[in-house]
């Protein structure tokens, strides 16, 4: 095993990305041999009792399935990648002390990234039967707006969790002594992790210009003292309506927290603003401002965050051809296509700029 120390997000800096998704590249073979494994560990946890086990279907990294016992269904997440990733130890623990706050998470029945028994890491945990938020707001059925004051209200609550150390944590430190550490000793060593590796692939990529990339550079280092943090708190760090299960009357959970970190409270704000708008983002602060007070410099590390996310956001989607997506992918709004939204996440690009250059207000995303 391995720990994300030379990780600054796992779905670009894994040695195995964008080499297509979990659920695409499962043989037949793959995928008999891993439900005989998790057969074995069914029959460990319900006894001789009857189950049943279904593929669960989904668009993301990680291998999906039901399993029914009794009136009880149960959620099972597998990943089974080559690095031998045991974070979703890390998750498990962070679901239950984010739910400790109060804001809604599955419950974790089991978990093991040990892969001492079977070949890849697993989480059983409740079934959470809604669906996530982003179908909804492609169906055009969500208040985006009043259901971001919610969704910034819950990020003033998990921010009342500060572990140690900065980045993402060590498995290591959490399964011998249950202690949540990030991995890095100043958040700018986490924050820079990869910067210009990251860059240098959207030039190769064609998304920007070497000028650009520069440019950025120059712009984000004259920036950097605002970087230095004392302390760190929990960041979800994959905060999107696909992330988020509920209905029209509200939030019902906050899934997929593989990407974890400890890091600025100005974070996960900014990720919705890689996707949404002013008047959205700016509601989501106002929900947060309910419960907490907005850091100092907020402005500066708003745009610093939204930069640094909008890129990471664009290797990704570089990396795994999501511009020549058609509109039925997850990430594509009804009628969107694979070239908007390359459009949008040039012009994303450039607003984070501007923003942090001028500090232009986030009504103006």
């Amino acid at each position: 095993m391995s720990n994300r120390k030379a990780i600054h997000y796992w779905k670009c800096d894994r040695p195995s990305a964008f080499y297509t998704l979990t659920n695409d590249r499962l043989t037949t073979s793959d995928s008999f041999l891993i439900e005989k494994s998790l057969m074995q560990q069914l029959e460990k946890w319900f006894g001789n009792k009857p189950f049943s086990l279904r593929k669960a279907g989904g668009q993301g990294n990680h291998i999906t399935y039901l399993a029914e016992y009794g009136t009880e269904t149960y959620f099972l997440r597998l990943e089974n990648g080559p690095e031998g990733d045991d974070y979703m130890e890390i998750e498990a623990r962070v679901l239950d002390l984010v739910r400790e706050t109060g804001v809604p998470t599955p419950k974790v029945y089991a978990v093991d990234a040990t892969r001492s028994e079977v070949t890849f890491s697993y989480q059983m945990l409740e079934f959470c039967n809604y669906p996530d938020l982003n179908k909804l707001h492609k169906e055009r059925n969500l208040d985006l707006v009043n259901l971001a004051g919610h969704i910034g209200g819950n990020i003033a609550k998990w921010q009342s969790i500060t572990p140690a150390g900065f980045g993402p944590f060590d498995p290591g430190l959490l399964r011998d002594g249950g202690q949540l550490r990030g991995l890095h000793k100043t958040y700018p060593d986490y924050y820079f992790l990869n910067w210009n590796k990251h860059l240098n692939f959207l030039v190769e990529g064609g998304l920007l210009n070497e000028t650009e990339a520069e440019d950025m550079e120059i712009l984000v280092g004259r920036h950097k003292k605002y970087l230095e943090l004392d302390h760190g708190c929990l960041v979800h760090k994959d905060l999107a309506l696909w992330n988020i299960l509920g209905n029209a009357e509200g939030i019902k959970a906050f899934i997929d927290w593989d990407d974890t970190i400890c890091g600025d409270p100005t974070d996960d704000l900014s990720l919705l603003a890689c996707f949404h708008s002013g008047e959205v983002v700016e509601a989501a602060i106002r929900g947060y401002q309910k419960i907490r007070v907005l850091p100092a410099h907020f402005l500066t590390r708003f745009w610093l965050h939204l930069l640094r996310n909008i890129v990471v956001k664009a290797v990704i989607r570089v990396g795994g051809g999501y511009f020549d997506r058609k509109s039925d992918f997850f990430l594509l709004g009804s009628g969107a296509t694979g070239t908007s939204l390359r459009d949008f996440t040039k012009q994303r690009i450039q607003t984070a700029c501007e923003g942090l250059q001028s500090l232009k207000q986030i009504k103006d995303l």
